[in-house]
């Protein structure tokens, strides 16, 4: 029970991951605050959850908009009065935005899916970082995804937006670094969830065909298993990691389960960050 006593907020929980990450710290001795936009599929996730929690636990979950900086606040309230001090965040709500070239897409779906992605990180973080330090640490979790390390043609409001939640993960990770409060973001693996699915019935003609048939095969194949970004998600909230912050770590390719025994080294490299690659680095040296 790695998560006992530890109330937690989780964004976009009604399904797919968000839901799976949810299912995962119930199990771990957590209480859990749940939203998302749909207040139908929120009650069931709700429901769902209920036969796992421990005795003394609890599942609290309120329809939010996370890129509305009235319901953020809110849902927030709402929380911390049902559950207690809020200790973690995991910012999983997302959407891929709208797809196809960037100069014929929808103008409004394009900034929607920016402040979906981007601005919910930021307005839940402004409205709980203060909770935080007063209770002298806590744990935050942005999700990231394949945008944020490499062009994705046709779908450039996601990828942009990924990035920046990594680059203001990075950031907020120094700020808060004295107040031992770590944040991290964490990028899932290419999952096969209704995100997939919008790729699919978008089809080549707005993707591109070399998307497309990504997309084809990762459905064909079953994608990254769910669960390893839900265990690397409870790794990330559990005392475990306390130290590690500033990180972007991938539940599929890093060897995370070991990353507490590399905390110093992590604290003083830049592995597991973004940086900007010179011709040294590639054993080149132009003049």
């Amino acid at each position: 029970m790695k998560l006992t006593g530890v109330n937690a907020i989780i964004t976009g929980a009604s399904q797919g991951l968000g839901l799976e990450i949810a299912r995962h710290f119930v199990r771990e001795g957590a209480s859990v605050a749940l939203c998302a936009r749909d207040p139908a599929r929120l009650a069931e996730a709700a429901a769902a959850l209920e036969p796992l929690v421990a005795p003394g636990r609890a599942v609290f979950s309120q329809p939010c908009d996370v890129s509305n900086p009235s319901e953020v606040a809110a849902f927030c309230g709402a929380a911390s009065a049902a559950l207690g001090p809020v200790r973690v965040l995991v910012n999983n709500a997302g959407i891929y935005g709208p797809m196809g070239p960037v100069e014929s897409v929808d103008w409004e779906d394009w900034r929607q899916a920016i402040e979906v992605n981007l601005y919910g990180v930021v307005l839940f973080c402004r409205a709980l970082v203060p909770g935080l330090k007063a209770q002298g640490g806590g744990k935050i979790i942005n999700l990231s995804g394949g945008g944020a390390t490499s062009p994705l043609p046709s779908i450039s409001a996601y990828a942009a937006s990924k990035a920046a939640v990594v680059r203001f993960t990075e950031t907020l990770a120094e700020e808060l670094r004295p107040h031992r409060i770590d944040v991290n973001a964490m990028a899932p693996g290419p999952l096969n969830t209704r995100m997939l699915n919008e790729v699919l019935e978008a089809g080549p003609g707005l993707v591109g065909a070399a998307a497309h048939a990504k997309a084809l095969k990762q459905k064909e194949s079953g994608g990254a298993p769910i669960e390893n970004g839900a265990e690397l998600c409870v790794f990330l909230a559990s005392p475990e990691s306390d130290g590690i912050t500033g990180k972007l770590i991938s539940a599929v390719w890093d060897p995370w389960k070991v990353l507490a025994a590399h905390r110093e080294e992590l604290a003083n490299s830049d592995i597991y960050c973004l940086r900007r690659i010179v011709p040294e680095d590639r054993g080149r040296k132009w003049t």
